[in-house]
């Protein structure tokens, strides 16, 4: 092995000296080409050096024809945007001069055309031909201003016509819809008709078209190009005559009168009555539908515009206002009586209803008259409302009519003030805020009592007043008996037993048994004064023995009953044609009769009738049986002739 690794060892230097030959030899050839290559470059450089010399001439040249290109692009740009404003300067011309009648969009777009070279070139003046650009498009642009104003002056009037009542009526909620009835006014024996619906507050109403939609913002346009032009007063006008115009000949049509005091005191109450109901529908209607119309329209159509649209919307309806508000102002001012009260709440509510739509309608400082006016009429509406309530009170108390009730039923007048008061109670929000407006520093609910007290008690002082009018005292307490009942009786059944409570219904209860007993008391104590047994015979004794030995006592016994008949007869003939209405009542009063006379007439009829029968004449002496009496009794308070 050792052989083997001596003899492997020379053959390893050889190689790796052939290694190192072939290593030195590869050098020495790269360091020549290295030394070409730097000789090669450095003659490169210096050839390069020289030809860039020769080539800067021609350089300059080349930069000076880049920069002439550039400035020639520049200029034919400049003249391609020049030629094109030329070509639509063109376009619109012609479009301008044909007039905006048959494309009223095309016209318009032509003139914000006319706009954008008036500004270019104005942005542009060192071109030569600016100026004269600029004449003649500005020139362009005032004859469009003149047929942009006749073609608005033209879309007014044919898009301002009034509106048919019925197109309005369509808009309404159907509790509001007129019907065939509406010219009733059934109010009861004290004339007043229903009360309103309460559900008004949640009916909804419907904004007619005033204008159509895809008219509007054409009109909007037309008023930007118009303002903008310098043509703000022509536009006010137009829009301001056309559309007030249209909401007057709206209101005529309706049926809206201006009506000043005078007019409103000439008319008989039932014409001014059906007048103020027609009233309270048109204020709905014209707040509601009309007016809220005309304010949507207005706001888009001068929508952006640099334009007093609110002072625009306040002219233009004020008109129209005066005259709806003039006829609530009238009736505000004009005599006071009692039948108006209930006209004066209706039309005191709807003003308090219209009043937050009427803010919104005519909101801004140039609409703030209108918006006084309808406050100032709702506030006189109060006043007037509450004076003529007072003057109710004062005028049942000091009714002075001699109306005599010859039958003692209930009195015109009773029936008249508890419709009165009983209709009060469906206006209890109203008379709430009615209160409220004066600040009286009392629960609204307590002024009612107290008012509605005030004006009961009124009643009843009349009532006793008038009672003494009759001959017969008998009547007298029928009189006063029947009245107070049917206070009670209407106050149990209606609102008005919340507001004067129990003890109210109580206490006069108690009058009306009052007057029932004071009745009985004078109506017939004379009668069983006659069938009294005392004085008729000696006491002690058989009536058949006293009145055998005294021919005076027979002979008194025989007057007794003739005075009996008599009396009855005369009280039947008087009583069966008084009346007592309620059937409750009068069954209740011939009951009390009965209960005191039957037994009297029984007890006489049984003691003393057998010693007239046997006698001559029986039937002149005791011509009623007990069941006869009763009988009769029946036919008392049925008011027969």
């Amino acid at each position: 092995m050792a052989v083997v690794a001596t003899a492997a060892r020379p053959q390893t230097m050889e190689a790796l000296a052939r290694r190192a030959t072939m290593l030195r030899d590869s050098l020495q050839r790269s360091q020549g080409n290295t030394e070409g290559m730097v000789t090669i470059l450095g003659s490169f450089d210096h050839r390069l050096s020289a030809l860039e010399a020769a080539m800067r001439p021609t350089q300059v040249r080349t930069h000076a024809i880049r920069m002439a290109h550039e400035n020639i692009d520049k200029t034919i740009r400049a003249a391609d945007g020049i030629l094109s404003q030329f070509d639509l300067a063109r376009r619109a011309e012609a479009a301008v001069l044909k007039g905006p009648h048959e494309d009223l969009e095309s016209y318009l777009e032509a003139i914000d055309l006319l706009k954008g070279i008036v500004r270019f070139f104005s942005s542009n003046k060192n071109f030569k031909s600016s100026e004269g650009v600029l004449n003649h498009v500005n020139n362009l642009l005032a004859k469009s201003a003149l047929k942009i104003e006749e073609e608005f002056k033209q879309l007014m009037s044919t898009y301002s016509k009034p509106i048919e009542p019925d197109r309005l009526f369509d808009c309404l909620p159907k509790s509001l819809l007129p019907t065939k009835n509406d010219s009733d006014t059934d109010r009861g024996n004290a004339g007043y008709a229903e009360h309103p619906s309460k559900s008004l507050e949640t009916a909804i109403y419907r904004t007619p078209t005033l204008i159509p939609p895809r008219i509007l913002p054409l009109m909007n346009d037309i008023a930007q190009q118009l303002v903008q032009a310098g043509n703000q007063h022509s536009c006010y006008k137009i829009y301001r005559d056309s559309r007030g115009s249209a909401l007057e000949s709206s209101l005529r049509k309706l049926g809206v009168e201006k009506l000043n005091k005078e007019d409103v005191q000439k008319m008989q109450w039932e014409a001014l009555e059906a007048k103020i109901g027609n009233w309270i529908q048109f204020m709905r209607i014209v707040v509601k539908l009309l007016l809220a119309g005309e304010r949507k329209i207005c706001d888009q159509i001068f929508d952006g515009v640099n334009f007093n649209k609110d002072q625009c919307f306040s002219e233009l309806t004020t008109n129209s206002v005066v005259t709806l508000l003039s006829f609530g102002e009238a009736v505000a001012k004009s005599k006071r009586s009692p039948e108006k009260l209930f006209v004066l709440l209706d039309m005191y509510e709807v003003m308090r209803e219209l009043q937050p739509e009427i803010e919104v309608i005519f909101e801004g400082k140039s609409c703030s008259e209108m918006r006084e006016a309808s406050l100032g009429l709702t506030k006189r509406l109060a006043q007037t409302a509450q004076e003529t309530f007072a003057d109710f009170e004062e005028a049942v108390e000091k009714d002075a009519s001699k109306t005599i009730v010859y039958d003692g039923t209930v009195h015109p007048l009773t029936s008249y003030v508890i419709n009165y008061v009983k209709f009060l109670f469906d206006y209890q929000s109203t008379l709430k805020l009615l209160f409220q407006e004066f600040e009286t520093g009392s629960e609204t609910e307590s002024q009612l009592t107290v008012v509605t007290m005030r004006i009961m008690q009124a009643l009843q002082n009349n009532l006793d007043g008038k009672s003494k009018l009759y001959k017969d005292p008998a009547l007298t307490y029928v009189f006063l008996m029947n009245n107070i009942h049917y206070m009670v009786r209407s106050v149990r059944r209606s609102e008005a037993k919340d507001i004067l409570g129990d003890d109210w219904i109580q206490r006069h209860r108690r009058i009306v048994q009052q007057n029932a007993n004071q009745y009985k008391r004078v109506a017939w104590a004379k009668i069983l004064q006659t069938l009294s047994v005392q004085g008729a015979g000696s006491t002690g004794s058989s009536a058949a023995s006293d009145l055998s030995s005294s021919g005076a006592s027979r002979a008194m016994i025989k007057e007794r009953f003739k005075s009996f008949n008599m009396q009855f007869e005369e009280l039947h003939a008087k009583q069966s044609q008084w009346i007592v209405p309620d059937q409750e009542l009068r069954e209740s009063l011939r009951l009390a009769v009965a209960e005191v006379l039957l037994p009297a007439y029984r007890s006489f009829v049984k003691r003393f009738g057998n010693l007239v029968e046997n006698g001559r004449n029986p039937h002149k002496y005791v011509r009623y049986s007990p069941e006869m009496v009763e009988q009769l009794l029946g036919e008392f308070f049925e008011g027969q002739q």
